[in-house]
């Protein structure tokens, strides 16, 4: 079994991963994070990650999105 680091302890997101924890819906995070120079971005090939902090910090100065 392996040990799983919980998702307030990684450093990057998957798409789900990102969504549970900002309790944001699956299609505004793929919307939020579709540009190709988006800073919280990370593609590994085809695979999105989203850097925790820095859209953390993103979404604090954001009113609404």
């Amino acid at each position: 079994m392996e040990n799983e680091v919980a998702i307030s302890e990684k450093a990057l997101l998957t798409l789900e991963e990102a969504s549970k924890y900002f309790n944001i819906g699956m299609n505004k995070i793929r919307e939020l994070t579709s540009d190709d120079h988006c800073p919280y971005v990370l593609w590994n090939g085809s695979k999105r990650l989203i850097k925790r902090e820095p859209f953390k910090e993103y979404l604090y100065k954001q009113y609404s999105i």
